[in-house]
């Protein structure tokens, strides 16, 4: 390998393009790294949520166009299942009843790579389709994962609850659940009885569970590097009902096949 000596006005040409690619390179990943950090101020406290962008990076930039367009100011918790999950991000509620739709984008693809575990925010989607996720999530109150990981190509989870703030999720999902009709079935308010229901008390923002915000604490995308959240190992097992369709499949196909050698050994003779 053959060296040679560059000249001063080289080495100054070479020190001011890099210098150049690094600004580049600074604001190429300002513009496009994702939070990782993100705190939830609801009318229960404040709780932060830490995003795994590096590994669900379409799924955490979809959540982060509605954040930063304040999609989620005002957004109400809408179902709540004990046991199971907290549900929000689809409505508001501006001062009249019903709550009012937020606005969706484009459905993300889905990202399944990590298990729906107590303390996990996910994607909430159409039963119908694996690739509908747009702007509602949830959070795991539970271990999800033999149901959530498998069902519909599984539910992306995208990030955790951190520090002790599932203590405010368990507070929501420890309230009260009214039907108030689909898709509020289940809505968990505060202060409010189910006397209050039977008298038709009115119902307004002091008893809605609100979101008064989710607001970025830290764009640095190396946040989550010291989280090891679970990986779905189960998205390739069937369910037992599909299992059972799967292997009559299969019998039908060997049926087949047996039959087409049958009558091509009786077309030889």
């Amino acid at each position: 390998m053959v060296f040679t000596k560059c000249s001063q006005q080289s080495i100054t040409f070479i020190k001011q393009a890099l210098a150049t690619t690094g600004v580049i390179a600074s604001l190429f990943f300002a513009q496009f790294s994702s939070a990782t950090t993100v705190q939830f101020q609801t009318v229960m406290g404040d709780f932060e949520v830490n995003l795994y962008d590096k590994t669900t990076p379409e799924t955490v930039k979809n959540f982060l166009t509605y954040v930063n367009a304040g999609a989620y100011t005002n957004a109400i918790i809408h179902r709540s299942v004990a046991g199971f999950v907290v549900q929000g991000g689809g409505f508001t509620y501006t001062g009249t009843l019903p709550p009012t739709s937020i606005a969706q984008n484009a459905a993300v693809t889905n990202e399944p790579v990590y298990s729906n575990l107590r303390g996990t925010i996910s994607m909430a989607k159409l039963g119908t389709s694996a690739n509908s996720a747009t702007n509602q999530w949830f959070f795991n109150l539970a271990d999800n994962s033999a149901n959530l990981d498998k069902q519909n190509g599984g539910f992306t989870v995208f990030g955790q609850v951190t520090g002790n703030g599932m203590g405010i999720v368990d507070a929501m999902a420890a309230l009260n659940r009214f039907n108030m009709g689909s898709p509020f079935d289940s809505i968990p308010l505060r202060n409010y009885t189910a006397t209050d229901a039977t008298n038709n008390a009115p119902i307004t923002d002091e008893q809605f569970v609100v979101i008064l915000g989710v607001v970025v604490l830290d764009a640095n995308p190396d946040t989550a590097a010291n989280l090891n959240p679970t990986k779905n190992t189960l998205l390739n097992q069937k369910d037992s009902g599909s299992s059972s369709g799967g292997t009559q499949g299969w019998l039908l196909i060997l049926l087949a096949m047996l039959a087409l050698g049958r009558k091509s050994l009786l077309n030889k003779g």
